[in-house]
Protein backbone atom coordinates (compact mmCIF):
# COMPACT_ATOMS: atom_id res chain seq x y z
CA UNK A 1 0.00 0.00 0.00
CA UNK A 2 1.13 3.25 -0.75
CA UNK A 3 2.03 5.64 2.43
CA UNK A 4 1.49 9.10 2.05
CA UNK A 5 5.27 10.18 1.64
CA UNK A 6 4.66 7.75 -1.79
CA UNK A 7 1.74 10.08 -2.62
CA UNK A 8 1.70 11.02 -6.63
CA UNK A 9 1.19 14.97 -7.13
CA UNK A 10 -1.81 15.97 -5.66
CA UNK A 11 -2.95 17.42 -8.92
CA UNK A 12 -3.81 13.76 -10.08
CA UNK A 13 -7.21 12.44 -8.58
CA UNK A 14 -6.95 9.32 -6.53
CA UNK A 15 -8.63 6.73 -5.73
CA UNK A 16 -9.27 3.85 -3.28
CA UNK A 17 -10.35 0.71 -4.19
CA UNK A 18 -11.32 -1.91 -1.69
CA UNK A 19 -11.71 -5.43 -2.32
CA UNK A 20 -11.34 -8.90 -0.94
CA UNK A 21 -10.77 -10.86 -4.16
CA UNK A 22 -7.14 -10.10 -6.09
CA UNK A 23 -8.37 -11.17 -9.52
CA UNK A 24 -11.21 -8.13 -9.42
CA UNK A 25 -8.95 -5.54 -7.27
CA UNK A 26 -6.20 -5.73 -9.86
CA UNK A 27 -9.37 -5.89 -12.50
CA UNK A 28 -10.72 -2.26 -11.21
CA UNK A 29 -6.55 -1.10 -10.43
CA UNK A 30 -6.05 -1.52 -14.28
CA UNK A 31 -9.16 -0.04 -15.53
CA UNK A 32 -8.84 2.91 -13.37
CA UNK A 33 -5.39 3.94 -13.90
CA UNK A 34 -5.62 3.67 -17.65
CA UNK A 35 -8.02 6.17 -16.99
CA UNK A 36 -4.94 8.62 -15.61
CA UNK A 37 -6.09 8.47 -11.91
CA UNK A 38 -3.88 7.41 -8.59
CA UNK A 39 -4.92 3.58 -7.26
CA UNK A 40 -4.44 2.24 -4.33
CA UNK A 41 -6.06 -1.00 -2.99
CA UNK A 42 -6.90 -2.98 -0.02
CA UNK A 43 -8.58 -5.92 0.68
CA UNK A 44 -10.13 -5.30 4.04
CA UNK A 45 -12.07 -3.24 6.13
CA UNK A 46 -9.49 -2.64 8.74
CA UNK A 47 -6.11 -1.69 5.65
CA UNK A 48 -9.21 0.21 4.15
CA UNK A 49 -9.30 2.89 7.57
CA UNK A 50 -5.42 2.28 7.66
CA UNK A 51 -5.17 4.28 4.46
CA UNK A 52 -7.95 6.63 4.64
CA UNK A 53 -6.15 7.50 7.98
CA UNK A 54 -3.13 8.26 6.41
CA UNK A 55 -4.11 10.66 3.42
CA UNK A 56 -7.29 11.51 1.57
CA UNK A 57 -8.91 10.31 -1.84
CA UNK A 58 -10.96 12.06 -4.28
CA UNK A 59 -13.02 8.90 -3.90
CA UNK A 60 -13.62 5.10 -2.85
CA UNK A 61 -14.59 1.96 -4.44
CA UNK A 62 -15.39 -0.74 -1.87
CA UNK A 63 -16.80 -4.21 -1.92
CA UNK A 64 -20.13 -4.35 -0.21
CA UNK A 65 -18.53 -7.84 1.91
CA UNK A 66 -14.93 -7.98 3.05
CA UNK A 67 -13.20 -10.38 5.23
CA UNK A 68 -13.50 -8.63 8.12
CA UNK A 69 -16.50 -6.68 7.95
CA UNK A 70 -19.00 -4.69 5.59
CA UNK A 71 -18.36 -1.63 3.22
CA UNK A 72 -21.20 -0.06 4.95
CA UNK A 73 -18.41 0.21 7.87
CA UNK A 74 -16.10 2.37 5.40
CA UNK A 75 -19.35 4.56 4.44
CA UNK A 76 -19.77 5.11 8.54
CA UNK A 77 -16.34 6.71 8.85
CA UNK A 78 -16.51 8.69 5.93
CA UNK A 79 -19.83 10.25 7.64
CA UNK A 80 -18.85 10.51 10.96
CA UNK A 81 -15.54 11.92 10.33
CA UNK A 82 -16.77 14.62 7.48
CA UNK A 83 -14.59 13.37 4.79
CA UNK A 84 -15.37 14.56 1.46
CA UNK A 85 -14.65 11.46 -0.53
CA UNK A 86 -17.45 10.10 -2.49
CA UNK A 87 -17.89 6.36 -2.00
CA UNK A 88 -18.79 4.13 -4.47
CA UNK A 89 -20.23 0.55 -3.22
CA UNK A 90 -20.25 -3.25 -5.04
CA UNK A 91 -23.28 -4.99 -4.56
CA UNK A 92 -23.73 -8.67 -5.06
CA UNK A 93 -25.56 -9.29 -8.36
CA UNK A 94 -29.62 -9.19 -7.11
CA UNK A 95 -29.24 -7.81 -3.56
CA UNK A 96 -31.27 -4.72 -3.85
CA UNK A 97 -31.58 -4.50 0.31
CA UNK A 98 -27.67 -4.11 -0.04
CA UNK A 99 -27.56 -1.29 -2.68
CA UNK A 100 -30.60 0.12 -0.92
CA UNK A 101 -28.82 0.36 2.74
CA UNK A 102 -25.62 1.38 0.90
CA UNK A 103 -27.51 4.39 -0.52
CA UNK A 104 -29.03 5.51 2.72
CA UNK A 105 -25.91 5.38 4.57
CA UNK A 106 -24.40 8.18 2.76
CA UNK A 107 -23.15 5.85 -0.70
CA UNK A 108 -22.50 8.21 -3.68
CA UNK A 109 -23.75 5.46 -5.77
CA UNK A 110 -23.39 1.17 -5.71
CA UNK A 111 -22.72 -0.84 -8.91
CA UNK A 112 -23.90 -4.44 -8.95
CA UNK A 113 -21.71 -7.48 -10.10
CA UNK A 114 -20.79 -8.41 -12.34
CA UNK A 115 -19.31 -4.73 -13.01
CA UNK A 116 -19.87 -3.03 -16.22
CA UNK A 117 -16.18 -1.27 -16.68
CA UNK A 118 -17.67 1.31 -18.64
CA UNK A 119 -19.85 1.91 -16.60
CA UNK A 120 -17.68 1.68 -13.64
CA UNK A 121 -15.23 4.03 -15.04
CA UNK A 122 -18.47 6.64 -15.45
CA UNK A 123 -19.59 6.60 -12.50
CA UNK A 124 -16.01 6.58 -10.65
CA UNK A 125 -15.29 9.91 -12.83
CA UNK A 126 -18.45 11.58 -11.88
CA UNK A 127 -17.46 10.44 -8.19
CA UNK A 128 -13.71 12.77 -8.66
CA UNK A 129 -15.49 15.25 -10.43
CA UNK A 130 -17.76 16.17 -7.67
CA UNK A 131 -15.19 15.97 -4.66
CA UNK A 132 -12.68 18.11 -6.91
CA UNK A 133 -15.29 20.87 -7.27
CA UNK A 134 -15.74 20.31 -3.61
CA UNK A 135 -12.16 21.06 -2.80
CA UNK A 136 -11.94 24.11 -5.26
CA UNK A 137 -14.61 25.66 -3.28
CA UNK A 138 -13.49 24.86 -0.16
CA UNK A 139 -9.33 26.26 -1.20
CA UNK A 140 -11.45 29.51 -2.28
CA UNK A 141 -13.53 29.75 1.40
CA UNK A 142 -10.35 29.47 3.52
CA UNK A 143 -8.85 32.70 3.22
CA UNK A 144 -12.74 34.04 4.44
CA UNK A 145 -11.91 31.83 7.48
CA UNK A 146 -15.40 30.18 6.83
CA UNK A 147 -15.80 26.53 8.40
CA UNK A 148 -15.57 23.22 5.44
CA UNK A 149 -19.25 22.16 6.52
CA UNK A 150 -20.46 25.01 5.36
CA UNK A 151 -22.05 25.38 1.85
CA UNK A 152 -22.75 28.62 0.90
CA UNK A 153 -24.81 30.32 -1.67
CA UNK A 154 -21.08 31.12 -3.72
CA UNK A 155 -20.70 27.15 -4.18
CA UNK A 156 -24.18 27.24 -6.29
CA UNK A 157 -23.99 27.44 -9.87
CA UNK A 158 -26.51 29.67 -11.53
CA UNK A 159 -28.69 26.92 -12.77
CA UNK A 160 -28.62 25.32 -8.99
CA UNK A 161 -29.18 28.56 -7.53
CA UNK A 162 -32.04 29.85 -10.17
CA UNK A 163 -33.93 26.29 -9.64
CA UNK A 164 -33.60 26.51 -5.75
CA UNK A 165 -35.11 30.46 -5.70
CA UNK A 166 -38.63 29.00 -8.23
CA UNK A 167 -39.33 27.35 -4.67
CA UNK A 168 -40.57 30.51 -3.01
CA UNK A 169 -40.70 31.13 0.67
CA UNK A 170 -38.72 32.08 3.21
CA UNK A 171 -40.34 30.31 6.09
CA UNK A 172 -38.43 28.07 8.44
CA UNK A 173 -39.66 25.14 6.50
CA UNK A 174 -38.96 25.71 3.25
CA UNK A 175 -35.62 26.72 3.87
CA UNK A 176 -34.71 23.63 5.47
CA UNK A 177 -36.46 21.82 2.37
CA UNK A 178 -33.97 24.05 -0.02
CA UNK A 179 -31.15 23.03 2.50
CA UNK A 180 -32.32 19.44 1.98
CA UNK A 181 -32.40 19.11 -1.70
CA UNK A 182 -28.85 20.91 -2.00
CA UNK A 183 -27.69 17.83 0.75
CA UNK A 184 -29.51 15.18 -1.29
CA UNK A 185 -28.73 16.15 -4.46
CA UNK A 186 -25.37 15.17 -4.27
CA UNK A 187 -25.98 11.12 -4.82
CA UNK A 188 -27.37 9.16 -6.92
CA UNK A 189 -29.72 7.83 -3.56
CA UNK A 190 -33.57 7.82 -5.49
CA UNK A 191 -36.01 10.18 -3.55
CA UNK A 192 -39.42 10.10 -2.99
CA UNK A 193 -41.32 13.30 -2.96
CA UNK A 194 -44.03 13.32 -0.96
CA UNK A 195 -46.81 16.46 -0.93
CA UNK A 196 -50.56 17.36 -1.21
CA UNK A 197 -51.54 17.73 -5.29
CA UNK A 198 -50.56 21.61 -5.66
CA UNK A 199 -47.48 21.79 -3.67
CA UNK A 200 -44.59 21.98 -6.17
CA UNK A 201 -43.35 18.30 -6.19
CA UNK A 202 -42.07 18.87 -9.74
CA UNK A 203 -40.17 22.29 -8.96
CA UNK A 204 -38.49 20.02 -6.11
CA UNK A 205 -37.53 17.34 -8.48
CA UNK A 206 -36.14 19.99 -10.99
CA UNK A 207 -34.32 21.47 -8.35
CA UNK A 208 -32.70 18.09 -7.05
CA UNK A 209 -31.81 17.74 -10.63
CA UNK A 210 -30.45 21.06 -11.15
CA UNK A 211 -28.05 20.99 -8.23
CA UNK A 212 -26.81 17.17 -8.79
CA UNK A 213 -23.71 16.49 -11.12
CA UNK A 214 -26.01 15.25 -13.60
CA UNK A 215 -27.72 18.61 -13.87
CA UNK A 216 -26.13 19.15 -17.83
CA UNK A 217 -27.46 15.97 -18.41
CA UNK A 218 -31.74 15.73 -19.36
CA UNK A 219 -34.48 16.11 -17.11
CA UNK A 220 -37.83 13.75 -18.20
CA UNK A 221 -40.59 14.52 -16.11
CA UNK A 222 -43.53 11.68 -16.52
CA UNK A 223 -47.59 11.90 -15.34
CA UNK A 224 -47.76 8.22 -14.52
CA UNK A 225 -51.34 8.59 -13.91
CA UNK A 226 -51.87 10.22 -17.78
CA UNK A 227 -50.49 7.01 -19.40
CA UNK A 228 -52.82 4.61 -20.44
CA UNK A 229 -52.22 1.28 -18.86
CA UNK A 230 -51.84 -0.32 -22.76
CA UNK A 231 -48.71 2.28 -23.58
CA UNK A 232 -47.35 1.92 -20.56
CA UNK A 233 -44.38 -0.39 -21.11
CA UNK A 234 -43.95 1.22 -24.24
CA UNK A 235 -43.57 4.54 -22.91
CA UNK A 236 -41.30 4.01 -20.27
CA UNK A 237 -38.87 1.30 -21.69
CA UNK A 238 -39.32 2.07 -25.88
CA UNK A 239 -40.60 -0.23 -28.54
CA UNK A 240 -39.09 -1.66 -32.22
CA UNK A 241 -40.62 -0.88 -35.16
CA UNK A 242 -43.51 -3.47 -35.83
CA UNK A 243 -43.60 -4.61 -32.60
CA UNK A 244 -46.98 -4.18 -32.25
CA UNK A 245 -49.71 -2.35 -34.41
CA UNK A 246 -49.14 1.34 -34.59
CA UNK A 247 -45.16 0.92 -34.43
CA UNK A 248 -43.95 1.89 -37.47
CA UNK A 249 -40.64 2.92 -36.29
CA UNK A 250 -37.99 2.23 -33.27
CA UNK A 251 -39.48 4.28 -30.35
CA UNK A 252 -37.41 5.70 -27.39
CA UNK A 253 -38.74 5.26 -23.99
CA UNK A 254 -38.49 7.48 -21.04
CA UNK A 255 -35.62 5.62 -19.21
CA UNK A 256 -33.71 5.97 -22.58
CA UNK A 257 -34.80 9.69 -23.26
CA UNK A 258 -32.97 10.40 -19.44
CA UNK A 259 -29.73 8.69 -19.83
CA UNK A 260 -27.30 10.25 -18.07
CA UNK A 261 -29.85 12.57 -16.25
CA UNK A 262 -32.68 12.16 -13.78
CA UNK A 263 -36.09 10.55 -14.49
CA UNK A 264 -39.15 12.23 -12.36
CA UNK A 265 -42.16 9.59 -12.17
CA UNK A 266 -45.17 12.05 -10.65
CA UNK A 267 -48.33 10.37 -9.29
CA UNK A 268 -45.63 6.99 -9.11
CA UNK A 269 -48.66 5.43 -6.86
CA UNK A 270 -51.33 5.40 -9.63
CA UNK A 271 -49.09 2.34 -11.61
CA UNK A 272 -51.29 -0.53 -11.91
CA UNK A 273 -49.10 -3.51 -10.02
CA UNK A 274 -47.85 -5.24 -13.36
CA UNK A 275 -46.34 -2.36 -14.12
CA UNK A 276 -44.51 -1.72 -10.58
CA UNK A 277 -43.21 -5.27 -10.83
CA UNK A 278 -41.38 -4.72 -14.74
CA UNK A 279 -40.42 -0.89 -12.90
CA UNK A 280 -38.79 -2.36 -10.12
CA UNK A 281 -36.38 -4.74 -12.42
CA UNK A 282 -35.51 -1.89 -13.97
CA UNK A 283 -34.55 0.34 -11.65
CA UNK A 284 -32.84 -2.53 -9.82
CA UNK A 285 -31.10 -3.52 -12.69
CA UNK A 286 -30.31 -1.03 -14.88
CA UNK A 287 -31.55 -2.04 -17.90
CA UNK A 288 -34.44 -2.15 -20.15
CA UNK A 289 -35.33 -3.96 -22.75
CA UNK A 290 -37.76 -2.38 -25.27
CA UNK A 291 -40.97 -4.39 -26.81
CA UNK A 292 -39.65 -6.32 -29.55
CA UNK A 293 -36.56 -6.56 -28.67
CA UNK A 294 -34.30 -9.78 -27.64
CA UNK A 295 -31.48 -7.43 -25.82
CA UNK A 296 -31.28 -5.46 -22.73
CA UNK A 297 -29.79 -1.70 -23.29
CA UNK A 298 -28.06 -0.24 -19.87
CA UNK A 299 -29.50 3.19 -18.45
CA UNK A 300 -27.72 5.20 -16.14
CA UNK A 301 -30.74 7.46 -14.90
CA UNK A 302 -31.50 8.60 -11.27
CA UNK A 303 -34.97 8.22 -9.96
CA UNK A 304 -37.03 10.78 -8.38
CA UNK A 305 -40.75 9.81 -7.95
CA UNK A 306 -43.35 11.71 -6.46
CA UNK A 307 -47.40 11.12 -5.17
CA UNK A 308 -50.07 12.66 -3.00
CA UNK A 309 -50.57 9.35 -1.70
CA UNK A 310 -50.04 7.84 1.59
CA UNK A 311 -47.97 5.10 -0.02
CA UNK A 312 -47.62 2.88 3.28
CA UNK A 313 -51.83 2.51 3.17
CA UNK A 314 -51.33 1.82 -0.42
CA UNK A 315 -48.94 -0.81 0.33
CA UNK A 316 -51.06 -2.25 3.83
CA UNK A 317 -53.80 -2.68 0.97
CA UNK A 318 -52.40 -4.33 -1.80
CA UNK A 319 -52.43 -1.46 -4.50
CA UNK A 320 -48.56 -0.87 -4.24
CA UNK A 321 -45.51 -3.31 -3.94
CA UNK A 322 -43.66 -2.97 -0.89
CA UNK A 323 -40.46 -4.05 -2.80
CA UNK A 324 -40.74 -0.66 -4.89
CA UNK A 325 -41.84 1.70 -2.23
CA UNK A 326 -38.22 0.60 -0.37
CA UNK A 327 -36.34 0.24 -3.67
CA UNK A 328 -37.94 4.23 -4.35
CA UNK A 329 -37.94 5.73 -0.57
CA UNK A 330 -34.24 5.50 0.23
CA UNK A 331 -34.70 9.02 0.83
CA UNK A 332 -38.12 10.78 1.79
CA UNK A 333 -38.72 14.47 1.07
CA UNK A 334 -42.62 16.13 2.27
CA UNK A 335 -43.48 19.20 1.23
CA UNK A 336 -45.19 21.11 3.29
CA UNK A 337 -48.98 22.26 2.51
CA UNK A 338 -50.04 26.22 1.93
CA UNK A 339 -51.73 26.07 4.88
CA UNK A 340 -48.72 25.45 7.22
CA UNK A 341 -46.74 28.01 6.04
CA UNK A 342 -49.19 31.06 5.34
CA UNK A 343 -46.51 33.33 6.39
CA UNK A 344 -45.18 33.06 2.69
CA UNK A 345 -48.56 34.05 0.58
CA UNK A 346 -47.15 37.45 0.38
CA UNK A 347 -44.10 36.14 -1.45
CA UNK A 348 -45.86 33.40 -3.27
CA UNK A 349 -48.08 36.10 -4.84
CA UNK A 350 -45.52 38.64 -5.66
CA UNK A 351 -43.83 36.24 -7.71
CA UNK A 352 -47.28 34.53 -9.21
CA UNK A 353 -48.16 37.93 -10.55
CA UNK A 354 -44.57 38.58 -11.83
CA UNK A 355 -45.19 35.57 -13.69
CA UNK A 356 -49.05 36.39 -15.09
CA UNK A 357 -47.53 40.01 -16.04
CA UNK A 358 -44.68 38.06 -17.87
CA UNK A 359 -46.89 35.28 -19.47
CA UNK A 360 -49.40 38.32 -21.00
CA UNK A 361 -47.26 41.25 -21.54
CA UNK A 362 -49.71 43.15 -19.75
CA UNK A 363 -49.34 45.52 -15.97
CA UNK A 364 -50.86 43.58 -13.63
CA UNK A 365 -51.73 45.48 -10.38
CA UNK A 366 -49.86 45.23 -7.21
CA UNK A 367 -51.67 43.30 -4.43
CA UNK A 368 -53.41 45.40 -1.55
CA UNK A 369 -53.27 44.40 2.20
CA UNK A 370 -56.86 43.75 1.94
CA UNK A 371 -56.28 41.37 -1.18
CA UNK A 372 -53.77 39.44 0.73
CA UNK A 373 -56.09 39.32 3.65
CA UNK A 374 -58.68 37.65 1.59
CA UNK A 375 -56.14 35.21 0.64
CA UNK A 376 -54.93 34.51 3.97
CA UNK A 377 -58.64 33.73 4.93
CA UNK A 378 -58.96 31.25 2.58
CA UNK A 379 -58.44 27.21 3.06
CA UNK A 380 -56.19 27.28 -0.19
CA UNK A 381 -56.52 22.91 -0.31
CA UNK A 382 -55.61 23.28 -3.69
CA UNK A 383 -52.29 24.47 -2.58
CA UNK A 384 -49.98 26.80 -4.92
CA UNK A 385 -52.00 25.61 -7.82
CA UNK A 386 -54.58 27.11 -6.59
CA UNK A 387 -53.35 29.97 -5.44
CA UNK A 388 -52.21 30.97 -8.87
CA UNK A 389 -55.56 30.02 -10.30
CA UNK A 390 -57.29 32.74 -8.14
CA UNK A 391 -54.65 35.04 -8.77
CA UNK A 392 -55.52 34.43 -12.63
CA UNK A 393 -58.73 35.41 -12.52
CA UNK A 394 -58.57 37.88 -10.04
CA UNK A 395 -56.10 39.49 -12.84
CA UNK A 396 -58.53 38.89 -15.28
CA UNK A 397 -61.71 40.60 -13.29
CA UNK A 398 -59.87 43.15 -12.16
CA UNK A 399 -60.38 47.02 -13.61
CA UNK A 400 -56.56 47.52 -13.48
CA UNK A 401 -55.67 49.35 -10.59
CA UNK A 402 -56.79 46.38 -8.00
CA UNK A 403 -57.39 43.31 -7.51
CA UNK A 404 -59.96 41.14 -5.60
CA UNK A 405 -61.70 37.94 -5.07
CA UNK A 406 -64.92 39.04 -4.35
CA UNK A 407 -66.25 38.84 -7.95
CA UNK A 408 -65.11 35.21 -8.49
CA UNK A 409 -67.94 32.18 -9.00
CA UNK A 410 -65.39 29.39 -6.96
CA UNK A 411 -66.33 31.73 -3.89
CA UNK A 412 -69.70 31.75 -4.13
CA UNK A 413 -69.72 27.52 -4.74
CA UNK A 414 -71.61 25.31 -1.57
CA UNK A 415 -68.08 23.58 -1.48
CA UNK A 416 -66.22 27.01 -0.94
CA UNK A 417 -68.39 28.34 1.49
CA UNK A 418 -68.04 25.38 3.99
CA UNK A 419 -64.30 25.29 3.75
CA UNK A 420 -64.21 28.89 4.70
CA UNK A 421 -66.64 28.25 7.86
CA UNK A 422 -64.65 25.15 9.01
CA UNK A 423 -61.67 28.10 9.75
CA UNK A 424 -63.25 29.46 13.10
CA UNK A 425 -63.93 25.71 14.11
CA UNK A 426 -59.89 24.64 13.19
CA UNK A 427 -58.97 27.93 14.97
CA UNK A 428 -61.06 26.67 18.51
CA UNK A 429 -59.66 23.37 17.85
CA UNK A 430 -56.21 24.68 18.13
CA UNK A 431 -57.02 25.36 21.84
CA UNK A 432 -58.20 21.61 22.20
CA UNK A 433 -56.34 18.99 20.09
CA UNK A 434 -57.95 16.26 19.08
CA UNK A 435 -57.02 12.87 20.51
CA UNK A 436 -56.60 11.06 17.19
CA UNK A 437 -55.44 13.64 14.52
CA UNK A 438 -55.23 11.11 11.95
CA UNK A 439 -59.57 10.44 12.16
CA UNK A 440 -59.67 14.34 12.59
CA UNK A 441 -58.22 15.15 9.33
CA UNK A 442 -59.98 12.35 8.07
CA UNK A 443 -63.36 13.46 8.85
CA UNK A 444 -62.52 17.32 7.63
CA UNK A 445 -61.53 15.70 4.46
CA UNK A 446 -64.35 13.46 4.03
CA UNK A 447 -66.79 16.44 4.79
CA UNK A 448 -64.12 18.84 1.96
CA UNK A 449 -64.77 15.92 -0.77
CA UNK A 450 -68.99 15.10 0.22
CA UNK A 451 -69.29 18.59 -0.15
CA UNK A 452 -67.38 19.13 -3.24
CA UNK A 453 -69.37 16.07 -4.53
CA UNK A 454 -72.70 17.53 -3.79
CA UNK A 455 -71.74 20.51 -5.32
CA UNK A 456 -71.42 19.07 -8.76
CA UNK A 457 -74.23 16.71 -8.73
CA UNK A 458 -71.99 13.70 -7.53
CA UNK A 459 -69.74 14.15 -10.96
CA UNK A 460 -66.55 12.80 -9.56
CA UNK A 461 -64.69 14.48 -12.48
CA UNK A 462 -66.30 18.02 -11.91
CA UNK A 463 -65.77 17.27 -8.68
CA UNK A 464 -61.60 16.73 -9.03
CA UNK A 465 -61.21 19.38 -11.19
CA UNK A 466 -62.53 21.70 -8.51
CA UNK A 467 -60.50 20.52 -6.13
CA UNK A 468 -57.62 20.39 -8.05
CA UNK A 469 -57.02 16.74 -8.34
CA UNK A 470 -57.25 13.84 -10.85
CA UNK A 471 -60.26 11.30 -11.35
CA UNK A 472 -58.06 8.75 -10.33
CA UNK A 473 -57.15 10.79 -7.10
CA UNK A 474 -60.70 11.59 -6.04
CA UNK A 475 -62.00 7.85 -6.76
CA UNK A 476 -59.05 6.82 -4.23
CA UNK A 477 -60.20 9.65 -1.51
CA UNK A 478 -63.69 8.54 -1.62
CA UNK A 479 -62.49 4.77 -0.85
CA UNK A 480 -60.34 5.21 1.69
CA UNK A 481 -62.75 7.21 3.44
CA UNK A 482 -65.87 4.96 2.12
CA UNK A 483 -67.94 7.77 0.58
CA UNK A 484 -70.70 5.90 -1.39
CA UNK A 485 -70.99 7.07 -5.26
CA UNK A 486 -74.72 9.10 -4.28
CA UNK A 487 -74.03 9.53 -1.02
CA UNK A 488 -76.79 11.75 0.75
CA UNK A 489 -77.69 12.85 -2.93
CA UNK A 490 -81.26 13.50 -2.62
Amino acid sequence: MLSASDVIPRSVPSVLVIDDEPDLRTLYELSLTREGYEVVTADSVAQSLAALGSRSFHAVVSDMQLPDGLGLEVLRFLSQAQRSERCVVITAHGSAENAVEALKAGAFDYLSKPVDLKQFRSVVAQAVKLSQSDAQITSQLKPQGLPQAISPPASLSDTSAHALAAIVGDSEVMSQLRARIAKVARSMAPVLVRGESGTGKELVARAIHACSHRSDGPFVAVNCSAIPESLLEAEFFGARKGSYTGAAADREGFFQAAHGGTLFLDEMGDLPLAMQAKLLRAIQERSVRPIGDTQELPVNVRIVSATHKDLNVAVAAGQFRQDLFYRINVIDMALPALRQRREDLPALVDCLLQRIATESGERVPQASSSFLAQLQALPLLGNVRELENLLHRAVALSDGSSLSLEDQEYLKSPAASNHASSLPAAAEASEVLPSDLQAHLDAQERDILVAALKDTGFNRTAAAARLGMSLRQIRYRMARLGIEADEGKS
